[in-house]
């Protein structure tokens, strides 16, 4: 009896391991109307998620201001966040010397 349940317990995991080896069909492409629906319903999602973490942020630093008041500390000016700058263009990159030195001996035997 107690070999009928082990052998029925291997069969069921050889069983479910089949099922999950399975491979799932990937989903149909969107159609035009819809993938601009889900792209502007993301945008608009995306544009609500800022919106709340700005005003997270101001609440958070009127709050810290609040509390430094309280405890009559001075309250910190804040810092203003320069924005990122494009990095200086330096021209082509050069090659280096010995590879330059190889280029001219290999025209001078050519």
């Amino acid at each position: 009896m107690n070999s009928m349940r082990i052998a029925g317990f291997v069969a069921a995991l050889g069983l479910a391991s089949l099922a999950a080896w399975a491979k799932i069909p990937p989903p149909p492409p969107m159609d035009p109307a819809a993938k601009a629906a889900a792209d502007e319903k993301k945008k608009a999602a995306d544009d609500k998620a800022k919106a709340e973490l700005t005003a997270a942020e101001d609440a958070t630093v009127k709050n810290y201001q609040a509390n430094m008041k309280k405890m009559g500390k001075p309250v910190p000016k804040p810092q203003p966040v320069a924005a990122a700058s494009a990095p200086p263009k330096g021209g082509e990159s050069k090659p280096e010397s010995n590879t330059v030195k190889a280029a001219e001996k290999a025209k001078k035997t050519s």
